[in-house]
């Protein structure tokens, strides 16, 4: 089975690839020649991800998923939520980011936040929608090389290392993408 994921980041591919199981092979928008950014301009992070499945499916004709992820920072009133990938900027750049949210966090000590993934899957002419929450703080510096984003930032509740610190499949199982996937394929199957 080929399933069009609406993305473009080979970060996110990657760990999607290694959720699902070897029979269902993953198309990115490259694959289906979509190289447009599809805008994501809902103030929700669902909102987000039914724009992005909904945009490929009316314009490009295939069933697809997408997903849209945000990190929820309690002191900071949820930020940066809807906002994550551009946080710092237009720029977009993982740093910047985590140099804000880090900023802002200096002397709080309240570090509870969460990743939030909600994958939207249109298929057959139907939509669902899945949701994967992984409660954690917020670390005082960057530790580990591993995953993107926020990752170096994010220790999930129950452990101590960063989900930069964890391997792709120790990271997999517990994350918020990891647990919004699992519905997806238990769906699917």
């Amino acid at each position: 089975m080929q399933l069009v994921f609406a993305s473009s980041n080979p970060n996110k591919i990657k760990e999607i690839q290694n959720l699902v199981p070897a029979t269902i092979q993953i198309l990115s928008l490259d694959d289906i020649g979509c190289f447009e950014e599809i805008p994501e301009t809902a103030s929700t992070i669902e909102g987000n991800a039914i724009l992005k499945a909904n945009y490929i499916t009316q314009n490009y004709g295939y069933d697809c998923f997408a997903d849209d992820t945000g990190l929820e920072v309690d002191a900071l009133g949820g930020e940066p939520g809807v906002y994550s990938a551009r946080y710092a900027g237009e720029q977009k750049d993982a740093n910047d980011n985590m140099n804000k949210i880090l900023e802002k966090l200096a002397g709080s000590s309240n570090r509870k936040a969460n990743f939030k993934t909600v994958i939207c899957l249109n298929s057959k002419g139907k939509q669902n929608i899945f949701t994967g929450i992984v409660n954690g703080k917020i670390i005082e510096e960057k530790i580990g090389s591993n995953g993107f984003g926020y990752d170096p930032i994010f220790v999930a509740d129950g452990y101590n290392k960063t989900f930069a610190e964890l391997t792709l499949d120790e990271k997999s199982s517990i994350s918020h993408r990891g647990l919004a996937v699992k519905q997806l394929v238990d769906f699917l199957q």
